[in-house]
């Protein structure tokens, strides 16, 4: 499936006109100016309050004009300590609770387990809440489908939280790679290593099932669906294609604790033209994190969340920005770092100070969320993003599970 080709892409003469010259006009650096002061303050609730929702709560407030006004979680020892952390906030236990008492919220985050996500995010949206919702969006395509017809249904926004989407560094290489920069795309890859377990401890054991609900197969979509779903986005966007098959292998091959989730997997996608992306994730091993590469004839993009570099081919053609830039050695490759505000650091001799994002990929992506609600901001995630991501991640660990390359029917992506 294609989508529309976005209003960003460059052809190579387009390009070097609006980056001749002066490096203050070329999308060699994301621009990272203070965000537009609302139109109104925004009453924002936030519903489940584990690591993700808390991580959520730190950041939105760090932005003027966002008032969290409640907090829900069914977990009663979680909900205490998330209510601890906004202070004035009113705390539920349902989310039903939340639409019929929190009138004065405008809008919602769900960070709950991925398999609850459904019916809070449809039910939201019929009570005319603007939603952002974390990805995936669900553990099933069927719920998935449902969260899709409630957001098209729905007057108010609904983003999935697609971060690299809203990341600057990510927009930014995004408009060299679809420009002659990077040329002819030659492959992809992409992973995620985290040395962890996984397995959140519980006080009691009537919360052990639910805490660690990842490790749970009947609604778990594991590795591929809540890691990998956020960078196979990263390729489909890339390339504004979705792919053909996907094929993902492994096995538990570290954490021997009875869990029957792999905490290592790798997942092939592969596209009608042929060309492929390589993903793996592991719980067992943390070499070089989180990145995805995309390599080209006339150089290479290396993204990393907080950070991109770019990587030339000694035959591409000079374009007269790189004299700018700021160069960073990876062992035999010299990497061209995307650094904001480039142009006026390099006159105060601070160039290497501008390396990586001043905030967090999840700030960008609320803060998205935030002035598309409050100012009419266009959106930079939708809902069929969200919906065609997840069906991504949801078809790899489909793959995992019957050991068998899978089909990616158009139909399924909505």
């Amino acid at each position: 499936m294609t989508t529309p080709a976005p209003e960003s892409s460059f052809g190579r003469r387009d390009f070097l006109v609006q980056t001749a010259g002066a490096l203050s006009a070329v999308a060699i650096l994301p621009a990272f100016a203070a965000a537009a002061s609302l139109a109104a303050p925004l009453n924002i609730a936030v519903i489940g309050l584990g690591r993700q929702g808390r991580a959520i709560i730190a950041e939105l407030q760090k932005m003027e004009g966002v008032k969290i006004t409640a907090v829900c979680d069914n977990d009663p020892t979680r909900l205490d300590s998330g209510a601890k952390r906004v202070q004035g906030a009113a705390s539920y236990a349902t989310h039903t609770d939340l639409i019929a008492k929190a009138t004065d919220t405008t809008a919602v985050i769900i960070a709950t387990p991925t398999h609850l996500h459904k019916q809070i995010a449809v039910d939201l949206l019929a009570a005319g809440k603007h939603v952002y919702c974390e990805a995936p969006l669900a553990h099933t395509i069927d719920d998935s489908k449902a969260i899709l017809a409630a957001a098209k249904a729905a007057k108010s926004t609904f983003q999935p939280g697609l971060e690299g989407r809203c990341n600057p560094i990510y927009k930014l290489a995004r408009t060299f790679f679809r420009s002659d920069s990077v040329r002819d795309l030659i492959s992809m890859r992409g992973q995620f290593h985290q040395k962890t377990s996984w397995r959140v401890p519980a006080s009691d054991a009537s919360r052990e099932k639910a805490l660690n609900w990842r490790l749970d197969e009947a609604v778990s979509t594991g590795l591929p669906g809540e890691w990998g779903t956020h960078q196979f986005d990263v390729f489909c966007w890339y390339r504004d294609q979705y792919p053909a098959t996907i094929r993902t292998v492994g096995g538990i091959f570290f954490h021997k604790d009875d869990r029957t989730v792999a905490d290592t997997i790798s997942t092939q996608l592969v596209w009608a033209d042929g060309r492929a992306a390589n993903y793996e994730a592991t719980l067992a091993n943390s070499y070089q994190g989180k990145h995805e590469l995309f390599h080209g004839s006339n150089a290479a993009i290396k993204l990393a969340w907080s950070h991109g570099w770019m990587f030339k081919e000694a035959d591409a053609p000079t374009q007269g920005w790189e004299v700018y830039a700021n160069r960073q050695q990876f062992h035999n490759d010299e990497g061209i770092t995307l650094i904001a505000n480039a142009t006026k650091l390099a006159e105060q001799g601070k160039l290497k100070e501008g390396v990586g994002m001043p905030q967090t990929s999840l700030y960008y992506a609320l803060e998205a969320f935030v002035q598309t609600v409050a100012n009419g901001a266009k959106q930079l995630a939708t809902a069929e993003d969200g919906h065609r991501a997840t069906v991504l991640g949801i078809l790899a660990n489909q793959s995992l599970r019957e050991k068998k390359e899978v089909a990616i029917d158009k139909d399924m992506l909505g």
